[in-house]
């Protein structure tokens, strides 16, 4: 019998292609990963060469489903051009919702706007506030644009994605892999349920310690959290000094 037709299905991204499970698939099949490696290559490399000359920046997350009226939106755009005035680029995902709210306040402060785009089955644009946008297919590879270039990430509420950026950059400062970078949890009434549970749960329990709780720093508006990236920016030109001196010797 006749039905409505399927819905089309939305096409196979580059990411999702790269973890699916290959089962059965074969040998060819797994030996053509090895030409990823060229793609993954380039694709860091277009990355750094669009952002290397970017100077001091701050990474903003937030969700991209955020609407322009919503309280949250005009938050972020105040705190991104109160750092764009300070004389930091602002990077995001270059999306919707509080990604372009951080990019339209670093416009609204002349500083330069970055959003770094990632090919998803239902396309993401790029928002009208992007100065330098780059397009990646990896989750991974834009990751690192969202590290490399930031002295601080500034975590507004958001969903999933906000949430693993926030997650993730906290296990690279407790490895010690990033140093000096404050993660900034903008909002009123967003984090503190969640901290609780932390401190219930995961610090009770000795699965972290309190110096990887403060590392978290709670804010609800520009002027704090602006006082707090640049403590750490010193911080950071500091160690790059000392590192420096030390490759010389």
């Amino acid at each position: 019998m006749g039905g409505e037709p399927s819905p089309p299905q939305p096409r196979q991204t580059f990411d999702e292609e790269l973890l699916l499970w290959l089962g059965d698939e074969p040998p060819a099949v797994r030996a053509a990963d090895a030409d990823r490696i060229r793609d993954i290559a380039e694709e860091l490399a277009r990355g750094f060469d669009a952002l290397s000359g970017i100077g001091p920046a701050v990474t903003i997350f937030g969700s991209a489903r955020t609407p322009a009226d919503h309280p949250h939106y005009a938050l972020v755009r105040q705190v991104a051009a109160r750092l764009g005035a300070s004389g930091y680029a602002v990077i995001t995902g270059g999306g919707g919702g509080l990604m372009e709210a951080a990019n339209r306040g670093a416009r609204d402060a002349g500083a330069l706007s970055v959003g770094c785009n990632i090919e998803l089955p239902h396309e993401q644009q790029l928002n009208r506030y992007v100065d330098v946008g780059l397009r990646f297919r990896h989750f991974f590879a834009r990751k690192v644009m969202f590290v490399r270039y930031a002295s601080a990430f500034l975590i507004a509420p958001g969903g999933f994605g906000t949430l693993d950026e926030l997650f993730e950059a906290l296990t690279l400062v407790q490895t010690e892999t990033i140093h000096s970078f404050p993660l900034i949890l903008l909002g009123d009434g967003e984090w503190e349920g969640l901290l609780r549970w932390l401190r219930a749960r995961a610090l009770a329990d000795g699965r972290i310690e309190q110096r990887d709780l403060d590392r978290m720093h709670l804010v609800s508006g520009a002027q704090e959290a602006c006082e707090i990236v640049d403590r750490a920016h010193e911080r950071q030109r500091a160690l790059g000094a000392r590192a420096h001196r030390r490759g010389e010797a």
